[in-house]
C-alpha cells in the first residue's frame, strides 16, 4: 500500500476501556493468568485438573509427566494467579496428609473460553475452508 493510500485522521480512536470500573480483578490480575496458561506444562496442568475436577499433587505429576522440581514451580504459578485451588486434607490417614488441587471457576473459563476456543475455532475454519 502507497503511502498516499492511507486514511489519515487527525485523531486516533482509544479502544473502550477492558474492564468495567467495579471489576473484581485488574488488568494486570488477568494478563498474569493469561501469561501463565500460555506456558505448555501449565496449560498440560491445567487441562488435567479440568478434566479431572480434583487432584493430589503426586496423581496429577505422574498424569503429566514432568520433572517433579518443574512440576510443582507450574503448579505454584497457577496457583498464585488464581487459576488453580490447593487443598491440604486435615487429618492424617494411614497414607499420610495429602495435598490436592482443583482448578478454580476462573481457570475453568480461562481453559475453555480462551486457548480452547481459540483451538475450536481454527478447527471450524479449516473444516469450512478445506
Amino acid at each position: 500500500m502507497a503511502e498516499t493510500d492511507r486514511h489519515h485522521t487527525d485523531e486516533v480512536r482509544q479502544p473502550e476501556p477492558p474492564l468495567p470500573e467495579e471489576s473484581g480483578l485488574t488488568l494486570e490480575e488477568y494478563l498474569a493468568m493469561q501469561q501463565a496458561i500460555g506456558h505448555p506444562t501449565r496449560f498440560r496442568i491445567l487441562r488435567t485438573l479440568v478434566a479431572n475436577d480434583e487432584l493430589s499433587a503426586a496423581d496429577l505429576n505422574a498424569a503429566v509427566d514432568v520433572e517433579s522440581h518443574n512440576f510443582h514451580y507450574h503448579l505454584d504459578e497457577l496457583v498464585d494467579v488464581g487459576l488453580v485451588d490447593k487443598r491440604q486434607r486435615r487429618t492424617a490417614d494411614s497414607q499420610g496428609f495429602f495435598t490436592y488441587y482443583r482448578p478454580t471457576t476462573m481457570g475453568r473459563g480461562i481453559l475453555e473460553h480462551g486457548v480452547e476456543e481459540l483451538m475450536r475455532r481454527e478447527h471450524e475454519f479449516n473444516d469450512a475452508y478445506s
